[in-house]
């Protein structure tokens, strides 16, 4: 693929992340507490993370070791990001959440599969087969651009990683309702789990300054603000007592 023919396929896709933010603040996907059974054959849950976040996690790290151009400059740090996030998305968080009765559509899982394929093929792609080794020099790493990218990067992993932990220590073994979550971003943002993802992929892609980084985080925006108006809703109409000065995702603002 030449990198014209790479851009074409990004704004396509670019094109589809915007219908889809929209499609996604009417319809909401139908998995964890907004789980349902009217879309089609049902998955273990564990199982559905695992077979939705593997592709982006394997696709990576193909090309971090067969990419003809993934080690002639420092492009692999990005790779490694990626990868790094990728690892807890893929094992460790599906073996620290609680088994519950709810289930996932394998539509779910597979339509997932389908969104890793093109964000990571694109980004994968490029880093490893197309990037300028002149992009990612030292010069790059001691760069405002990348520092603060990285800053971001990591601050929303911590973030997401904080997040999601209180969320999995809400339940006590044999529980399966859910709770109101208190403490840390909590008091703030109904899903700081999810800003914490749009800041961690802002980071990278500030730090990258491509367009496939771009694109994902795009994609990550799309899926994420929709999906945290989900998550709020749900909490506002099963909790009478849900505190009313939490926004949906971003702090103070929305």
């Amino acid at each position: 693929m030449t990198l014209e023919t790479l851009k074409i396929v990004a704004y396509i896709w670019l094109a589809v992340a915007v219908i889809v933010h929209i499609v996604m603040f009417f319809i909401t996907a139908p998995f964890g507490r907004h789980t349902s059974g009217k879309w089609g054959p049902m998955i273990n849950n564990k199982l559905g993370w695992l077979i939705m976040e593997f592709p982006s996690f394997a696709i990576m790290l193909y090309f971090l070791l067969r990419g003809k151009h993934s080690f002639d400059s420092y492009v692999w740090i990005l790779f490694c990001c990626w990868i790094f996030h990728y690892i807890n998305r893929t094992f460790i968080y599906p073996l620290r959440i609680r088994s519950t009765p709810k289930k996932m559509p394998l539509f779910i899982a597979l339509s997932a599969v389908f969104f890793n394929l093109m964000n990571a093929g694109l980004n994968g792609y490029y880093l490893g087969e197309l990037a300028p080794a002149s992009d990612y020099t030292i010069s790059w790493l001691c760069s405002p651009r990348f520092i603060t990218g990285a800053v971001l990067f990591v601050g929303g992993l911590l973030i997401n990683w904080k997040a999601d932990a209180i969320l999995i220590q809400l339940r006590k073994p044999g529980e399966t309702g859910y709770k109101i979550p208190k403490g840390f971003l909590f008091e703030y943002v109904s899903s700081p789990n999810l800003f914490g993802e749009v800041i961690e992929w802002s980071g990278f892609a500030l730090m990258a300054w491509n367009l496939p980084a771009f694109t994902f985080l795009v994609w990550t925006f799309a899926n994420l603000v929709p999906r945290a108006k989900n998550h709020h809703d749900w909490y506002v109409k099963t909790f009478p007592d849900y505190p009313k000065k939490r926004k949906v995702i971003f702090p103070y603002i929305f």
